[in-house]
């Protein structure tokens, strides 16, 4: 069971920013950002690359919009990632979106 996982179960506490039926935002406990929340989706998909529902994708991309909305940083711009497996980043293998803003962002991230 993955720490994304316990948080949906609320077995570990989580800054949590939005939810509905289908997701789950939460503020990145170690932000690279002044804004840094993580959407996941409810149902277990380890990876971008092992997602098929188009429909849980579009749910967490629309949660992804929300929060940047709801925090301030639809307009200056804000930066929605997906690392998929080990060579991008990921560390915590259920699918998740970094919602990055509040600050100029560079390309490319380093």
């Amino acid at each position: 069971m993955t720490i994304f996982q316990k948080i949906l179960d609320r077995q570990i506490p989580a800054r949590i920013v939005a939810e509905d039926e289908h997701c789950l935002a939460f503020h990145d406990v170690n932000p690279q950002a002044p804004v840094h929340v993580l959407v996941i989706p409810k149902v277990a998909v380890r990876s971008l690359a092992e997602a098929t529902d188009a429909g849980m994708l579009g749910q967490v991309m629309l949660m992804a919009a929300r929060v940047a909305r709801e925090l301030g940083i639809e307009d200056s711009g804000y930066r929605v990632v997906l690392n998929t497996n080990g060579n991008a980043g990921q560390t915590v293998f259920h699918l998740h979106a970094h919602v990055l803003g509040g600050r100029v962002l560079t390309w490319p991230p380093g």
